[in-house]
């Protein structure tokens, strides 16, 4: 369904997430404040802290007006913002300042702080599908398998941005072990070993891995996007499809389309889930389910 033109955005709250990312947090208030002010809009901002901030968050957009809020900060603080007007009518808008920032490179919001605060002025208003896994929101994408392991030790780290990811997943990927998961949708069944299991309600990680080319945001509908295993001879061809939109072409992936699915992983009672960047440790079997169009989000106007 096309985008949807919203009325002038005057009362605006930037949630700032003052840790993520690489990139210095210390100026940003004021460059937003100035920026805000000379077209006659209002900024306010809400610091996360990492204690309660989705239950803070809520109460103060319940003792406040606003007309937009502004993710400022990774795809964490997105989905943060996410989940607090999920169902509601205030539109999120995406400040990608983390070190991925999946979800606004997938609605081609600018990765640059003045071209994304111009969707102020210039949008369109889009009403995205979001995913509940294990119980938990997500709006872009999670998975089970390598990459999740490799965003926990990524998050226990000391050292934030792209390289830090890549040494880790290198590291990571001599020693690893696929594993067997059962699957069952609502369209068909699948048991088997994967290196790797994507959850997938877009369409690109914030590495700019495509793991789920030609995939809809609104379409009421997500995919299981598995890598089965595969040999050492085979990783560099399997890179090249999943950095050139060809996910498909490969003899070791396939996808599953569904609205719901169950995911067991045969005798393991809990297992590390990575949901929009955030490892999890949850209950198997770990249950999905979409939320049709349960989330209102600033783009740009020309997408």
């Amino acid at each position: 369904m096309a985008a949807e033109s919203t009325p002038h955005l005057h009362s605006l709250l930037f949630v700032l997430n003052p840790i993520s990312g690489d990139i210095d947090k210390q100026n940003i208030e004021t460059t937003v404040t100035e920026f805000c002010s000379q077209r006659g809009r209002q900024a306010e901002f809400f610091h996360t802290s990492g204690e309660n901030d989705l239950d803070k968050l809520k109460a103060h957009l319940a003792a406040n007006s606003y007309d937009a809020v502004f993710a400022a900060g990774g795809d964490g603080t997105v989905n943060l913002v996410g989940e607090a007007l999920l169902g509601g009518k205030i539109p999120l808008g995406i400040l990608p300042l983390g070190s991925g920032n999946g979800l606004s490179k997938d609605l081609s919001i600018p990765q640059d702080m003045n071209g994304a605060l111009d969707v102020i002025w210039q949008h369109k208003l889009r009403a995205l599908d979001t995913l509940h896994v294990g119980g938990n929101f997500s709006v872009h994408l999670a998975d089970l398998g390598f990459n999740a392991l490799v965003v926990e030790r990524f998050c226990n780290g000391d050292t934030r941005g792209p390289g830090a990811y890549i040494r880790i997943a290198l590291q990571e990927y001599l020693s690893y072990e696929p594993v067997t998961y059962r699957i069952e949708t609502d369209r068909e069944q699948f048991e088997g070993p994967a290196f790797m299991l994507t959850i997938a309600n877009a369409t690109t990680f914030g590495s700019n891995v495509v793991i789920n080319p030609d995939s809809h945001l609104d379409d009421g509908e997500f995919e299981l996007c598995l890598i089965e295993p595969f040999p050492a001879t085979a990783s560099l061809g399997i890179l090249y499809h999943l950095y050139t939109d060809a996910f498909d072409t490969s003899v070791y992936t396939r996808r599953l389309r569904c609205r719901r699915a169950s995911i067991q992983v045969p005798g393991q009672p809990r297992v590390l889930v990575q949901v929009d960047g955030e490892p999890l440790e949850l209950d198997t079997p770990v249950e999905v389910k979409i939320n049709p169009r349960s989330l209102q989000v600033l783009t740009p106007a020309l997408t």
